[in-house]
């Protein structure tokens, strides 16, 4: 009986561990699995954002969800016959919720980085982008040493915060405690900095364009282009095993840019044709 005892004893330790291990086998298989043919049959395709990410994606005030890559995306796929969901999700746990198959793309100001490639597949460069610091003019921070002993503000998850912690010496060491406030959206960081709480945000060039133009005293801002931040490419992230989806990702921004359409979303959001389209690499 004791050893019976003792052997049940040990299967109730296993069973866990064993559950772990089982649903570790199968996310690690399904992001290796291309699921073209699934997202065929079922004439849809999932895309996560953050829908607060101006011109990128983001929602109006009647809740309409709009912006440059919601354009792009739904351009791409409709050469398919394939309907474009959009997925808000926690822009932290972005590559998670990709891994988990909650979502089949990122398109939403994705920038390209070396961390990144060991997580996502990429599809072609599509657009150019810089990080900025963007300040309010009456605190007179006039560049990045001004910077010294100020608090600094940053999305959590974005590159702003990849890009802060592998070039220290440009902010980081100079920022109060060399620690940014994290924000769970660049909304909120900009609540922050109107309220003299934080005294700048380091974030990406398009968004900081786009907000401080359409807010009521654009003139009450200041973005800083420091050339020193290397300049990111924007692409669309995927499950690394989605070979046929990123070939078809990279055709449709082939065929947008040939026939026109492309310079067409880029100038109805940027007001020029701002496309940087990198070569196809498959």
């Amino acid at each position: 009986m004791k050893k019976f005892k003792a052997i049940w004893l040990l299967l109730l330790l296993l069973i866990p561990t064993l559950c772990l291990t089982g649903c570790e086998s199968v996310t690690t298989r399904a992001n290796h699995q291309d699921t073209w043919s699934r997202i065929e049959r079922r004439k849809k395709v999932i895309v996560g954002l953050d829908d607060s990410f101006v011109p990128m994606g983001f929602r109006q005030k009647n809740g309409k969800l709009v912006g440059y890559d919601v354009d792009l995306s739904r351009a791409v796929f409709k050469q398919y016959g394939i309907k474009v969901d959009f997925q808000p999700i926690d822009w932290s746990m972005k590559e998670t919720e990709l891994k988990n198959g909650t979502i089949d793309l990122l398109w939403n100001g994705y920038s390209v980085n070396a961390s990144r490639r060991k997580k996502v597949a990429f599809s072609r460069d599509y657009l150019a982008n810089r990080q900025v610091l963007v300040t309010l003019k009456r605190d007179r921070i006039n560049n990045l040493d001004d910077m010294q002993g100020k608090i600094l503000g940053v999305q959590t998850g974005s590159t702003g915060d990849t890009v802060l912690n592998e070039h220290p010496k440009l902010l980081k060491d100079k920022i109060k405690d060399k620690t940014p406030v994290m924000h769970d959206t660049f909304p909120n960081a900009f609540i922050d900095l109107n309220a003299g709480r934080i005294q700048g945000i380091l974030m990406d060039e398009v968004y900081a364009n786009y907000y401080v133009k359409h807010q009521k005293d654009p003139g009450a801002y200041r973005v800083d282009v420091n050339k020193q931040f290397p300049v990111e490419y924007f692409a669309v992230g995927m499950r690394k095993g989605d070979k046929t989806l990123r070939r078809k990702i990279n055709d449709g921004l082939g065929h947008l840019q040939r026939d026109g359409q492309l310079k067409k979303i880029n100038e109805k959001w940027f007001g020029m044709d701002s496309t940087f389209l990198g070569p196809d690499n498959n």
